[in-house]
């Protein structure tokens, strides 16, 4: 039995009923694609159906204002996915009347389609032989075949896209893709794959000269960059507060967040109070306090945020204040969500 046929048996006997498995709508097999980019199925799951409740179709979704989208997105992270999500939608609706491309090609024109979306589409709705390459199957064939080339440079990614397309099934790509996808993440997991009951285990390289935990091979990571920020959360007597929106290109783009002040470095109380002074936006500060006992570290791929709230009662009504009650609806980073939920007014 070839390797194809052995990955095509297991996923017969094992793979999972998920609920884009039942279709082969490129708009509903899209959308799960996107949303399980750097997201486990189990987290991702209640996002599709969300989304598909919001807006069954790619027309739906075009047409919806992108806080919207970005407010069904909250908890994802990577927010470039739900800006790409929402601007691949208007380009199906306006330059493709509202159909997606039938082939491999016409996807990768999709903006945030890349290699791997564009064959996961185009083999699961259209049954056209394009082999997908994900972190999963760079995992089995690095395994299997003993392939030491590192996943993340050209070169490796060119030599696992050419042996992906050596070894699938093309009479029955659609399942096989799903299936070797599906044999990485619950088979040959990244830290205990189950090698004693695996059905690759004669011929896998990696299992033979004990290498399973050092492949795939991934060169040096990227050095994380600290950063403190420090949200301003002010209050007046009526509870109103203050919201800004991030622009730039930089991380949470376009979501929204209390005022926020950058610093190099940690600061004390004694060193907020100076830099503060008497006054916040114009108003007087009555009172400030540092919300945690200790900053919050959120990490993300990249970056470490050091993280504080202060909270500042100030004197008479905030200039273009807002409800506290009415900031639920705004799209924020997950950071700032946990924050609105622990704070109590």
């Amino acid at each position: 039995m070839s390797f194809s046929q052995k990955v095509l048996e297991w996923y017969r006997e094992h793979k999972r009923e998920l609920p884009w498995r039942s279709t082969r709508d490129p708009y509903k097999i899209w959308l799960s694609e996107i949303i399980l980019q750097q997201t486990r199925v189990v987290q991702g799951t209640p996002y599709y159906f969300k989304f598909i409740d919001a807006f069954p179709t790619v027309q739906n979704l075009a047409e919806a204002p992108e806080e919207k989208v970005l407010k069904l997105w909250q908890g994802l992270g990577y927010y470039s996915r739900a800006r790409n999500l929402h601007a691949t939608a208007k380009m199906v609706v306006e330059d493709h009347n509202s159909e997606f491309p039938v082939t491999y090609n016409g996807l990768k024109q999709l903006k945030g389609v890349g290699d791997y979306t564009a064959s996961a589409i185009a083999s699961i709705c259209f049954d056209i032989p394009e082999p997908v390459v994900d972190g999963n199957v760079y995992r089995v064939l690095s395994r299997y075949f003993g392939v030491e080339h590192p996943i993340n440079t050209t070169k490796g990614a060119k030599y696992f896209k050419e042996l992906a397309r050596e070894v699938m099934d093309k009479e029955n790509v659609r399942d096989y893709n799903q299936g070797i996808m599906e044999f990485g993440a619950i088979q040959c997991a990244p830290k205990k794959p189950y090698c004693l009951l695996c059905p690759l285990n004669e011929g896998c390289v990696a299992l033979r000269e004990n290498k399973v935990q050092m492949l795939p091979v991934k060169l040096g990571k990227t050095k994380v960059r600290h950063r403190y920020f420090n949200y301003l959360v002010l209050l007046d007597a009526k509870k109103n507060t203050l919201m800004e929106q991030r622009k730039g290109k930089g991380i949470w783009q376009n979501l929204y967040q209390f005022p926020l002040m950058e610093t190099e470095g940690l600061l004390t109380f004694q060193e907020m109070e100076e830099k503060l002074g008497q006054k916040a936006f114009g108003k007087s500060i009555d009172t400030l306090t540092a919300f945690y006992e200790k900053p919050l570290v959120h990490k993300l791929s990249h970056q470490h945020l050091h993280t504080q709230f202060w909270v500042l009662n100030v004197s008479g009504a905030l200039d273009n204040g807002i409800p506290w009650e009415d900031i639920g609806s705004f799209p924020v980073p997950v950071l700032i969500a946990d924050f609105m939920c622990a704070f109590k007014i």
